[in-house]
């Protein structure tokens, strides 16, 4: 499986490298007030996807924050919770559980 990821990472860096060689021409980006950016047409994509990833991770950093602030809440929860129950009780828990084996094994 390894192999199969690894060839395919190349067949992708070759057909990437192949783009890049094949649109070398130089193109003139036209901005507001007569602004203009001369460059080959490869750094003009590659670097609006790179704008681009780096927008749509601004953009998901709201919910990281949201999420990690509910981990947290969650994680003191369960510490409380968990700090409540008494020791005798979770032994208690603990000493019922019974692990079987899988079926079809003899037991010994």
């Amino acid at each position: 499986m390894r192999a199969l990821l690894w060839i395919l990472r190349g067949f992708i860096f070759l057909f990437l490298l192949a783009f890049a060689l094949k649109n070398t021409e130089t193109i003139t980006v036209r901005f507001f007030f007569d602004a203009a950016w001369q460059s080959p047409l490869i750094i003009v994509v590659l670097a609006f996807f790179a704008a681009g990833a780096a927008l749509g991770l601004l953009a998901l950093l709201g919910t990281l924050f949201r999420l990690r602030r509910e981990v947290a809440r969650l994680k003191r929860e369960l510490n409380r919770t968990s700090s409540s129950i008494p020791d005798a009780v979770r032994q208690n828990e603990a000493s019922e559980v019974t692990v079987l084996p899988p079926e079809g094994t003899p037991i010994q």
